[in-house]
């Protein structure tokens, strides 16, 4: 049984997570590109004294334009702007290991961490899909244990340059006429499979040491990857048996890779329909199924399943021969929570792009306040989570009515801050220590 307090992380998605958002009357169809319509969401979540915000992204244009709003700011460049609106929330970015650089992003994530004051995290990601390769020159994507392996090896070069720097580098000796001690720089001179980097860092070390490190792939490389590095890691799980045996496996993991598993948070993602009354909910969650285009549906689950462009019917079930886990390349652990959501639940293609339109896998849950505060408990306190990955169906509204009226009832059951307190950097908020300097030398007393 997990105790404490819980961590909520606001995951923000253009007018919300439910595919069909934007088409309702409140809604904005430009938001995905007004600085404004993010500030106000970071202090939405701010107030409700949440842990940390996070934006996703991918290297590519994500669906087709008729479908939703398409096309995002590049989320490094809105948290540094988002940085200086907020003062506590932590500010998470979505960085690809597969079409980045490490020298690069490590500098424009210790740069926001320094700007923040200790705020950032990475949402590190293995990019899938043969759109993403080939606006790199690659015609087809790397295969997903190659994916993991460059992604090892980019984060041991990127630990390397954000320690490159000693804390205590910088002496500002005006009088002596000396800025720096040379000796405390470590130039990484790593030599890899996939990354050659002489130099270091050109930016000091930062107020966390390095960015709260984030996962979120729930496959077999995936939970081998976030057992090595992750600090917290986004997941996806309808039930509660499901997310039990992923938490368990998770931190089994995290142990036999001899880290703290306390030191390894798991959130999984869920999209809240809050109602005043049970009814008033589920009318919220038919509305939204009732502005589902089904055609964007079905071509985003016959890309998702690799199968050829017309093969689903939206009134039968899925086919019976679809190919194992082992046999996709792409994101394999969203593969596998769709097929076994459809078997589990006898689900039609209809029926399933409407389970999937809220969330794409993510818990979805209709309910008054009371009811999504008794499932967030419920997963919280009997070991399924140490805290949840919050998705508004509807921005900004599903956010407002979450903090209006789900946090202080999860406040009052002692399960969530009443406020910030002093300034904290987002390791501290998530429980977790300032990582030594693997290069500096130990202080005897």
């Amino acid at each position: 049984m997990t105790t404490g307090q819980l961590h909520l992380n606001a995951f923000l998605m253009n007018t919300g997570h439910h595919e069909a958002s934007w088409r309702l009357p409140e809604s904005d169809p430009f938001a995905h590109v007004s600085l404004d319509h993010f500030v106000r969401l970071a202090r939405i979540a701010e107030r409700g004294t949440f842990d940390s915000l996070f934006l996703a992204d991918g290297p590519q244009l994500w669906s087709s334009l008729a479908q939703r709003p398409a096309g995002a700011l590049e989320p490094l460049t809105l948290l540094t702007a988002l940085a200086t609106a907020t003062e506590h929330i932590g500010l998470i970015a979505t960085a690809s290991t597969s079409y980045n650089s490490p020298y690069n992003l490590a500098r424009k994530f210790a740069s926001l961490d320094i700007i923040s004051g200790g705020r950032a995290g990475w949402n590190i990601v293995t990019t899938a899909g043969k759109e993403a390769a080939r606006n790199f020159g690659l015609e087809h994507e790397p295969a997903h244990a190659d994916r993991y392996a460059r992604a090892g090896e980019f984060l041991d070069v990127a630990l390397k340059l954000w320690d490159s720097w000693e804390d205590d580098a910088i002496t500002g000796d005006k009088a002596a006429g000396v800025w720096g001690d040379d000796t405390k720089i470590h130039p990484p001179r790593h030599q890899g499979k996939y990354f050659s980097v002489e130099g270091a860092l050109n930016v000091p070390r930062t107020p966390q040491g390095y960015p709260l490190l984030v996962q979120a792939g729930s496959s077999e490389d995936g939970k081998a990857f976030a057992s090595r590095y992750a600090e917290a890691v986004f997941t996806a799980q309808q039930t509660i048996e499901d997310a039990r045996d992923f938490y368990s496996d998770l931190k089994s993991r995290t142990a036999a890779a001899g880290r703290d598993p306390d030191h390894i948070k798991v959130l999984p993602g869920i999209v809240p329909v809050i109602g005043a009354t049970e009814a008033e909910a589920l009318a919220k969650e038919r509305e939204l199924e009732d502005h589902i285009v089904h055609h964007h549906g079905v071509a985003n689950l016959e890309r998702l399943l690799q199968l050829p462009l017309g093969t689903l019917e939206l009134d039968s079930p899925l086919p019976s021969d679809l190919p194992p886990e082992s046999a996709v390349e792409g994101a394999k652990s969203r593969y596998t929570l769709v097929v076994e959501l459809a078997r589990r639940d006898r689900l039609t293609v209809r029926q399933l792009i409407g389970r999937l339109g809220g969330g794409r896998g993510h818990l979805t849950f209709a309910g008054t306040p009371e009811q999504v505060a008794d499932a967030i408990e419920t997963w919280f306190t009997q070991g399924a989570a140490d805290g949840f990955n919050i998705m508004p169906p509807v921005l900004p509204s599903g956010l407002e009515a979450f903090v209006d009226h789900v946090v202080p009832i999860l406040r009052t059951r002692g399960l969530l801050r009443t406020e910030y307190g002093p300034r904290q950097t987002l390791r501290q908020r998530y429980g977790l220590p300032r990582p030594a300097n693997q290069y500096a030398q130990p202080v005897h007393a």
